[in-house]
């Protein structure tokens, strides 16, 4: 069967590779593999990616352009703990939206050796200085290391029976309490407010 060049295909063979790589792992999945899952031929899958690198690239590039808005937004905040605490939310907000994709990343060697020789590599620098800076030295390296895979980690499980919202705010607060961050000020409601 061939493979129609719609609008969809090319996202049903990005959500179906991370599914595969989930369970087979991103070496145990070949190209005949997502053919065989969608119901085409092996070609026509070569049509949108010629290997499991081009596909795996497609899949993470969208989350690397939303990870640098994060950690540039966050480089942008005056104080350090202002860094932490938008580099800490900003990336809760991300791994929950991208649960399925997460255990990928964060759990098969296979796709750990070939994220760090690319461009995240980088990005996952500046994501450790900016959570790091709120302890200076290597405690806080290793805190700012151990809060972004725990994050990836917790989340890549798909814990059953909790929530998005439960999840990222026990996510937020597990790094806030290994990082030694305050939670911000709320600010107060305007009925509460004087005039």
């Amino acid at each position: 069967m061939a493979l129609t060049t719609t609008p969809g295909t090319r996202q049903r063979l990005l959500d179906i590779a991370v599914r595969l790589f989930a369970r087979h792992s991103f070496a145990g999945t070949s190209l005949q593999m997502i053919a065989d899952e969608l119901g085409v031929t092996k070609a026509a899958v070569y049509h949108h990616f010629h290997s499991r690198e081009e596909l795996l690239n497609a899949v993470i590039q969208p989350l690397v352009e939303q990870l640098q808005t994060i950690v540039a937004a966050a480089e942008t905040q005056r104080s350090r703990h202002a860094r932490a605490e938008q580099m800490l939310t900003g990336y809760a907000d991300l791994v929950v939206r991208n649960q399925g994709l997460m255990g990928v990343l964060g759990g098969d060697p296979g796709v750990i050796d070939m994220l760090r020789a690319g461009d995240l590599a980088r990005l996952t620098d500046r994501q450790l200085s900016l959570l790091a800076e709120v302890n200076p030295g290597p405690g806080g390296l290793v805190k700012a290391a151990m809060v972004l895979a725990g994050i990836a980690g917790a989340a890549g499980h798909g814990l059953v029976g909790v929530d998005d919202d439960t999840l990222r705010e026990h996510l937020i607060e597990g790094g806030r309490r290994t990082l030694g961050l305050r939670p911000p000020r709320s600010p107060v409601p305007l009925q509460g407010r004087r005039v």
